[in-house]
């Protein structure tokens, strides 16, 4: 399984904007991240359980909030944009047409062994500096669900 990629330069919105659609990419604070591989069949079935399971709770407790899962662009600034695996959004202003503007209210991370840095350390410190409320991280081979607040 290959690490994800990053590259050595500072990239921004504008930048990513002209790449190739074939490869999935992450800015995050000017670096670029490669997403390939695709995730595994594992991470798709816990990605889609935890979406059904949003789902009913949200129309349960009357949300009128939207659930939104990768490859979506959420741009937090010009040098940071990521592809959460799964985020909720409840300020129906940061939903544009081609993507997110603003930090989501959810994020669910599911880790796998080429992103588990990413998304423990990076990822988490970038999402509590733009004000997410709420971040998990699911470590599927660990059967643990890390929740930050």
């Amino acid at each position: 399984m290959s690490l994800a990629r990053r590259l050595e330069q500072k990239y921004t919105y504008q930048d990513y904007l002209n790449w190739s659609d074939d490869e999935r990419w992450e800015i995050i604070d000017g670096e670029a991240y490669c997403m390939s591989p695709s995730p595994t069949i594992r991470h798709q079935i816990i990605s889609r359980n935890i979406e059904v399971e949003l789902v009913n709770q949200m129309r349960k407790k009357g949300l009128q909030c939207s659930l939104f899962d990768a490859p979506t662009d959420v741009v937090l600034d010009e040098f940071n944009v990521v592809q959460p695996d799964i985020f909720v959004v409840c300020d129906k202003n940061k939903i544009k047409e081609n993507n997110i503007q603003g930090a989501p209210d959810l994020v669910i991370e599911i880790v796998s062994k080429s992103t588990a840095y990413k998304d423990t350390k990076i990822k988490k410190d970038l999402y509590e500096r733009f004000g997410v409320k709420e971040y998990i991280i699911v470590f599927p081979d660990l059967e643990i669900v890390e929740r930050y607040i």
